[in-house]
């Protein structure tokens, strides 16, 4: 994959105006590159989708999971721009795949605190970004369920041991999320409803590239607040696992982080030429956090009522009171929740032996995560609006 061309700064969308300054002034470099990054989406797929627009809907689905699939018996029927980007989608030079056994064993044996600081922090700080406009104006807000349970089993298959082999699930679902996003954005930048020049080309670079960093570097520091436990060599393997899964969604090279220290100042640059979170971003988390007891299939009303708390307490204590009041959160932090969760964690670490905790972990994660018996979709959304789009 190549890195695209990044548009000059002759113009950034006006949303950015004022907090791109404010950043511009402290670190100039990297603020312009964040906002250029707003500016462009995935070129090489984009490109392709757009050859491919007037294929029917069901043949793209079909050509798209061949390719996925390496069917080459189907493939020879695709068209070519599509059996071109197959071809030329290969594995960079920086990818060492004996440098992901150390994050898949600690993942495993730390999923349940991966997973409540995956969603309770990493996901809901994510809405506080311009991403949260998508959202709202495809209606996924009532699909939110279904997305936890997709977020959660991209988490696990690309923590599986050779998940990010070319024939593991992880790497098959990294590149489907890079057509779901490319369709998505074909379909918001044809919408009369997004503003391009207010809030830049739908589901950018700017966005994934910021989220990737989020969903790794986050990831450890708010499971590591929740009593997980991390070695250095621990943590780059996290890291190296999360950049190519970002490689394989089409992050460009020129946002995609090289390491920890990389990632954070990513993301610390964009959000702050993020323009301050608004309405949409509070429906956004708080519909993310409302979702977590059915996708646990929890349906008594008062351990609902009990797990939603916790929720809430935790989500706040991690991503801080300020941006939990921006969300409008029902409730706030009691002080000492970390602490008490961290104590009550490592206390029943102490009694459970570690493949005694990896195989409940590894179970639960499979009971809140989208299985289902007919294996991966390669389906596509076909509308802009969800509640008009076929089932994907």
């Amino acid at each position: 994959m190549t890195d695209p061309e990044i548009p000059a700064m002759d113009s950034i969308p006006s949303a950015y105006t004022d907090s791109y300054a404010k950043a511009r002034a402290t670190t100039p470099e990297a603020a312009d590159n964040y906002v250029r990054h707003t500016l462009i989406g995935d070129p090489e797929l984009d490109a392709v989708l757009a050859e491919l627009s007037d294929l029917l809907p069901m043949d793209l689905h079909l050509f798209v999971g061949a390719g996925i699939e390496q069917e080459t018996s189907i493939m020879q029927q695709a068209p070519q721009a599509l059996r071109d980007f197959f071809d030329n989608l290969e594995e960079p030079s920086w990818v060492d795949h004996k440098a992901f056994r150390p994050g898949t064993y600690v993942f495993h044996k730390n999923a349940d605190l991966m997973l409540i600081a995956f969603v309770t922090g990493v996901l809901v700080e994510g809405f506080s970004t311009l991403i949260s406009k998508s959202f709202r104006i495809t209606g996924r807000v009532a699909a939110t369920k279904r997305r936890l349970q997709q977020n959660n089993r991209q988490l696990v298959d690309i923590f599986m041991p050779g998940g990010l082999h070319r024939k593991g699930d992880g790497w098959k679902l990294s590149v489907r999320v890079r057509f779901v996003h490319a369709r998505i954005r074909a379909l918001l930048a044809s919408s009369d409803e997004w503003r391009e020049d207010v809030w830049g080309v739908p589901v950018s670079a700017a966005h994934v590239g910021l989220a990737i960093s989020v969903f790794s570097k986050r990831l450890l520091d708010y499971a590591s607040l929740l009593g997980a436990e991390f070695s250095a060599e621990e943590r780059a393997s996290v890291m190296a696992i999360w950049r190519y899964a970002g490689y394989l969604m089409g992050i460009p090279e020129s946002i995609l982080y090289r390491d920890e220290a990389e990632a954070e100042r990513v993301y610390s640059v964009g959000f702050r030429c993020e323009p301050p979170p608004d309405e949409d971003a509070g429906t956004m988390a708080n519909a993310l956090i409302q979702a977590i007891p059915s996708v646990a299939d929890i349906t008594d009303p008062v351990e609902k009522e009990k797990v939603l708390n916790l929720a809430y307490r935790l989500s706040c204590s991690l991503i801080g009171r300020r941006l939990a009041e921006v969300f409008g959160y029902p409730v706030q932090s009691a002080p000492g929740t970390l602490f008490l969760y961290r104590l009550k964690q490592r206390a029943l670490r102490m009694l459970k032996a570690d493949d005694l905790i990896r195989s409940g972990n590894f179970t639960q994660l499979l009971e809140i995560s989208v299985y289902d018996d007919i294996g991966l979709s390669y389906n596509l959304p076909d509308h802009v609006h969800a509640d008009k789009s076929s089932p994907w």
